[in-house]
């Protein structure tokens, strides 16, 4: 058996981390009829929206490519509008509907689901929200 490199230990185990939160998620957001990536939207919008795709792609780290698809599935469920923008019309504006504000306390209780899951305590969860934060963040490395 070879060993592992420091940096290969630490990027497989937020492979596996990453992906153990995605299948937690699942039978969770499964009744609410959303995707991961689409709670994670229905979320940042409830958190302040109407906003523009450009934006929500940014708090979300998605580019437009990803965070597009995304959104028009959620309005085909009726879950978000799209408009333009009426001061600049290239920027088109994304909000929730009633139907997406209805998640709301759904949306909210996923967080105590999955910390219940992972048996995480308060402190835990944010010893552990702090250090990823501090990862994402950290300026890059070369390139």
């Amino acid at each position: 058996m070879t060993r592992r490199s420091a940096a290969t230990q630490l990027s497989f185990a937020l492979h596996s981390a990453a992906n153990r939160m995605v299948r937690l998620h699942k039978p969770i957001l499964e009744p609410l009829e959303l995707t991961f990536p689409q709670y994670l939207v229905v979320l940042e919008l409830l958190d302040g929206g109407p906003r523009t795709v450009g934006a929500l792609g940014g708090a979300l780290d998605m580019d437009t490519g990803t965070i597009t698809p995304l959104v028009k599935r959620l309005e085909a469920a009726g879950r978000v509008t799209r408009t333009r923008d009426t001061q600049d019309e290239r920027r088109v504006m994304v909000d929730l509907t009633p139907t997406g504000r209805s998640l709301d306390a759904a949306v909210r209780g996923v967080t105590e689901q999955i910390k219940t899951a992972c048996e995480l305590t308060d402190e835990g969860l944010e010893d552990l929200r702090r250090t990823l934060d501090a990862l994402a963040l950290a300026p890059q490395g070369p390139a």
